[in-house]
């Protein structure tokens, strides 16, 4: 039983230190100071770390648990639609009680399904492509420092991808300690994990521009597939209600605390639901559950990485973030442009999207896949199968 153990540790280090940085960035985003961040990330790893070990054991399959890294990204990109850390943490809570009553009430899970795969996908591409250009504007105006990180990320990518992000990261924290003359961390008491309980504000326009496309983007990219992706390992009775029911009431417990939303593991799935787990299929939910021991453990230093965030150049956090979200950004782009019908209305929700227009105090994700869902209806454009 090693194997899977040692699967699952890995699988949760390298999620980890690939994507906290993006949800700290999403938090900030969202104004929370980074105290508040910090208790966001903690919340995030304790509620995603005991619901997987629950359900992992109960059903005996590698039901692992993540936060979701395309919100967190929907959050940067939605900068300063909230006008409060408290009327964001409202959000979050909206969202989680959809992802509740998906699980309860399947019809809402088939809802978001009837949503076309290319304009999902043209909406994760629009959201991410802001930060994934990061790293060219890094280049440019901090080369000392983005062009290492760059080159570490792309030699390993072709040697061991999957380590090219957390290296770049080990990059990235020998430059911002350079940078910061060895002294990264100058508040000691900063790097003390705390959960720090949220008021929230229920503003109905972040909740149109923040929960809804935050639902509607953690559902389609990252719950949908990572159901597909435990289908294709061989898990074809995988408990649906269960794991959307756990990752809802898991997202409403981290939500008063920072938390955006947990969902089923769908970018990491195959460290710990694939054969690299384990050849014998039955036995690698073992690796569920050390992965799910590791992401409470590194929740203790969910202030250490606030105080980087904090004290790091913000061109290097891009450049890390921007190069942790290439993969996911040409999954979006992939599902957007396959389908040779759906490209123009496809197209024109990837450039609404990535505009990053705000209209009415509304976010370019809702108006995105609004304008992509108007111009398909319009075109009468019919989806394959």
């Amino acid at each position: 039983m090693i194997q899977p153990l040692i699967a699952g540790v890995v699988g949760a280090a390298i999620a980890f230190a690939s994507t906290f940085a993006i949800v700290l960035a999403g938090l900030t985003a969202m104004g929370a100071t980074p105290a508040e961040a910090a208790s966001g990330l903690l919340a995030l790893c304790l509620v995603q770390g005991i619901l997987a070990a629950v359900l992992s054991w109960r059903y005996r399959q590698p039901l692992s648990f993540a936060w979701s890294t395309p919100g967190a990204a929907l959050l940067v990109a939605a900068h300063g639609s909230a006008a409060t850390f408290q009327a964001a943490v409202g959000a979050f809570l909206v969202c989680g009680v959809l992802l509740l009553v998906t699980g309860l009430w399947p019809a809402l899970g088939r809802l978001v399904g009837r949503i076309p795969s290319p304009l999902a996908g043209a909406m994760l591409a629009g959201i991410l492509f802001p930060l994934c250009i990061a790293p060219v504007s890094a280049a440019v105006s901090l080369p000392a420092f983005a062009l290492p990180v760059i080159v570490v990320w792309l030699v390993l990518y072709r040697l061991a991808p999957r380590w090219a992000v957390p290296a770049a990261l080990v990059v990235a924290v020998i430059g911002m300690v350079i940078a910061s003359s060895g002294a990264p961390f100058d508040d000691a008491d900063g790097v003390l994990p705390a959960l720090i309980p949220q008021v929230p504000v229920f503003d109905p326009l972040v909740i149109v521009s923040v929960a809804l496309p935050l639902y509607i983007v953690t559902m389609a990219s990252q719950n949908i597939p990572g159901f597909a992706i435990l289908k294709t390992f061989g898990y074809t009775d995988v408990p649906a209600r269960p794991v959307l029911v756990g990752a809802g009431v898991a997202s409403l417990l981290a939500a008063p605390f920072g938390g955006h939303a947990v969902n089923l593991v769908a970018l990491s799935a195959g460290m710990t639901a694939g054969p690299d787990a384990h050849p014998d299929r039955s036995k690698r939910w073992v690796s569920s559950l050390s992965s799910a021991a590791v992401y409470i453990v590194l929740g203790l230093f969910a202030g250490a990485a606030a105080a980087f965030i904090r004290n790091a150049p913000p061109e290097l956090i891009a450049t890390v973030a921007g190069l942790a979200l290439i993969g996911a950004f040409l999954t979006g782009v992939t599902a957007a442009f396959e389908d040779a019908p759906l490209r123009v209305p496809a197209a024109i929700t990837f450039l609404v999207v990535a505009s990053g227009v705000v209209i009415a105090g509304i976010g370019s994700a809702f108006w995105g896949l609004g304008a992509g869902l108007l111009v398909w209806g319009w075109l009468g454009v019919k989806r394959r199968g």
